[in-house]
């Protein structure tokens, strides 16, 4: 079986991927360490010499390798990944495949995030936590279609990594 996690920067979907895959005793794959590796480069060498159109053919292209090739993975996607090109339906359309959507509200995102941000390019230049939530409120706006297509939702607001991977393992053997 392939568990994709999808959801927004600071969800979880490394830190719960981790330790679902210890769980499930399955391999723990994140999309986009994979991509660094494949392309020699980190994702934001990648926009800064190559653009967003070729990462996002390249993270299309892996992932569609990932699940043809791979079984008993837990595999974390990017943030946008679900949301670009036909990546859910390359989701949805493989087999012996079961998608999480982590939801996370905008408080607890932005308190998460806000002590990473200079680790993040993509939120690095925001100055406070009211421009932080501004900006997490639009791309959710905006990806909640996308994220709300996956097989289950799981609210990760105040619940422990612990706690969301024995929901996640009630699931998967419904």
């Amino acid at each position: 079986m392939k568990v994709i996690l999808m959801g927004y920067m600071g969800s979880g979907k490394s830190t719960i991927g981790r330790d679902l895959s210890k769980a499930l005793q399955y391999e723990f794959i994140d999309l986009d360490s994979f991509i660094e590796e494949q392309e020699n480069s980190s994702i934001s060498h990648i926009f800064e010499t190559k653009g967003e159109i070729y990462f996002r053919k390249m993270e299309s292209l892996y992932l569609k390798k990932l699940l043809d090739e791979k079984e008993n993975v837990v595999l974390s996607l990017g943030g946008g990944t679900p949301c670009y090109g036909m990546n859910l339906k390359i989701i949805n359309d493989s087999d012996n495949t079961i998608s999480f959507y982590l939801k996370a509200s905008i408080d607890t995102l932005s308190n998460r995030l806000l002590a990473e941000k200079n680790q993040r390019p993509l939120i690095s230049h925001l100055e406070n936590i009211s421009e932080l939530q501004e900006f997490i409120g639009k791309h959710l706006f905006e990806r909640s279609f996308y994220y709300n297509r996956a097989q289950r939702i799981i609210n990760v607001d105040r619940k422990l990594s612990k706690d969301m991977v024995e929901e996640m393992v009630f699931n998967l053997l419904q």
